[in-house]
């Protein structure tokens, strides 16, 4: 096949020049990169229809593709479908077969055949069956999950956030691309209700033998794309917000409906909290979900997994220490917060997940602030600051399915609260977050768009400050050092430009220094005044005498 020598070949000069600077493998980098069998067409429409066998613990079933060709010059199209999953048969149009070819994860199909054709839009349509990937501890080490409620009932889902929706179904498996025009998912298992994402289209809630189509009408992301299979409860709300009457649906486990009804009455505060500060709820068509999953939480698109057993705080306890975190149920909160960051501004490449998970870290402190005031929010957010590990960069390595450190949830986090302190104007910041939702509404982007948005809304020389958090693990050094009645101060450890103001007392009285990589001075009243610096993450001090 001359085609994929061709395309095997383009590969192998960016591949070694991958592992020369990062050591990643070829399956890195085709699950990673926006590469040649992916540029030249745009995904518009999934349509995934499958069956369950719990017994046998498979799936099989198609994946139709709708898609617009943004370059003519192509000769393959990479599809993504992990192992032990199997392509059975490609058709386009569902009348010509399309001939490929398998390499690990991925599957090559010849597009040479097509080239003279004079439609830009086609279907194509997959046809798949196997046994996927089990999860070893969901949703962190994702995959299928199936195990039994507490009356020995099957209870099933899949969460695959970083493995990859490609390990269940074959699509086009990068954040970059989501369908334009949304998604239907179609599953079906006789005796058991099937919720997935977005709206019920065909079937009933209450009659488990039915076929349930379920419409989505946004764009998703493809490991956002799931479903539940359990006997579940049904509860319905409706919330007055901004946009419109928001329809809200609760599936718990059918023995757990009571629980459910009290503890999802924060569902609507969390609405309130987050339409306030973010603007409104990003998927008004498609509705909005809560499900009980048989793992902690997940943030799947309008089908929010919930795990945390009816409890405040993170399975019962605090992430910051301080207390405020059990004032709530930290996974609607959190899972929640995620349909405005992540679901709707998503990252093109999983390197700047920082924008999903540091934002959405920091809607927990703004949702604290909304019902409890900044004082409490203030702390929360301090607290979750031990968290922080500092072992390598936020941003990972692009085009490689390098999601760069776990420190994209607090420290990143850290990053906004700070960014908010050096606005110093509360009105603003809020501002900037509802202009922000605005600006990237249902859009993939890249970490320097977003820098490159809050520097222009702030009026901040903020790009140093980026550099020093997100791409280093660099902790600023705050030295100073008393001589006679002056303060002599200055950061080390810190990139080029780099700057940051440093609340101060001396003498009890409350000043800012404004520090970079040059010793400076500030005048003292007394030789022993006493100084005392807040506590920060963003910086260590070091008194040099």
């Amino acid at each position: 096949m001359h085609w994929v020598h061709k395309f095997f070949g383009l590969l192998t000069g960016c591949l070694l020049t991958a592992n020369a600077l990062f050591a990643f493998n070829r399956q890195d980098t085709l699950g990673g990169s926006n590469g040649r069998g992916r540029d030249w067409w745009d995904v518009q429409h999934y349509k995934l229809e499958f069956s369950i066998d719990p017994a046998a613990r498979t799936i099989s079933g198609s994946n139709t593709i709708q898609f617009t060709i943004l370059d003519k010059e192509r000769d393959s199209m990479q599809i993504d479908l992990q192992e032990p999953m199997v392509l059975d048969s490609a058709f386009l149009e569902r009348d010509t077969k399309v001939t490929f070819m398998r390499e690990g994860n991925v599957y090559w199909l010849d597009f040479t055949f097509a080239k003279d054709r004079p439609q830009e839009n086609y279907n194509l349509t997959l046809y798949y069956h196997g046994k996927p990937r089990e999860a070893v501890t969901p949703p962190w080490d994702g995959g299928f999950i199936w195990t039994k409620d507490s009356l020995g009932n099957p209870w099933i889902s899949v969460a695959c956030q970083g493995l990859g929706a490609s390990s269940w179904w074959p699509c086009k498996d990068y954040q970059g691309d989501e369908p334009d025009s949304g998604m239907e998912i179609i599953p079906f298992q006789v005796g058991y209700n099937l919720i997935s994402n977005g709206r019920l289209n065909a079937g009933r809630y209450d009659n488990y033998d039915a076929q349930f189509h379920w419409l989505i009408k946004n764009p998703i992301n493809t490991y956002n794309a799931t479903f539940y299979s359990g006997v579940y409860g049904f509860q319905y709300d409706t919330f007055l917000g901004k946009k419109e009457i928001l329809n809200i649906y609760y599936f718990p486990l059918l023995y757990n409906e009571t629980r459910a009804k009290e503890n999802f009455k924060q569902v609507k505060k969390m609405l309130e909290a987050f339409e306030y500060w973010f603007g409104p709820y990003p998927f008004y068509e498609d509705g909005y979900k809560i499900v009980e999953a048989p793992f902690l939480g997940m943030e799947h698109q309008s089908a929010i997994a919930y795990g945390n057993n009816y409890q405040m705080g993170y399975r019962g306890k605090d992430r910051s220490g301080t207390g405020v975190g059990l004032l709530f149920d930290f996974i609607i909160v959190h899972e929640s917060g995620h349909e405005w960051f992540g679901n709707s501004i998503t990252a093109a490449d999983i390197a700047d997940n920082w924008i999903h998970e540091g934002f959405t870290t920091y809607s927990e402190t703004l949702f604290a602030e909304y019902w409890w005031g900044k004082e409490k929010a203030f702390a929360y957010t301090r607290g979750e600051w031990k968290n922080i590990s500092n072992d390598r960069p936020v941003i990972g390595n692009y085009g490689v399915s390098d999601a760069g450190s776990g420190d994209k949830y607090d420290k990143a986090s850290a990053l906004v609260h700070s960014i908010r302190l050096l606005m110093n104007d509360d009105d603003q910041f809020r501002a900037m977050l509802h202009k922000m939702n605005d600006t990237f509404y249902h859009k993939q982007i890249t970490s320097k768009q977003m820098e490159e948005f809050i520097i222009g809304f702030s009026g901040l020389q903020l790009q140093p400050i980026f550099d020093q958090y997100l791409r280093t693990t660099m902790i600023p050094e705050l030295q100073w050092r008393r001589k006679g009645k002056m303060l002599e101060y200055r950061l080390s450890n810190v990139v080029e430009g780099f700057e940051l103001p440093i609340p101060i007392e001396v003498d009890k009285q409350k000043a800012t220094l404004k520090a970079n990589a040059h010793w400076q001075k500030m005048a003292l009243t007394d030789r022993q005044s006493a100084i005392a610096f807040p506590p920060t993450f963003l910086h260590a001090l070091k008194e040099i005498r």
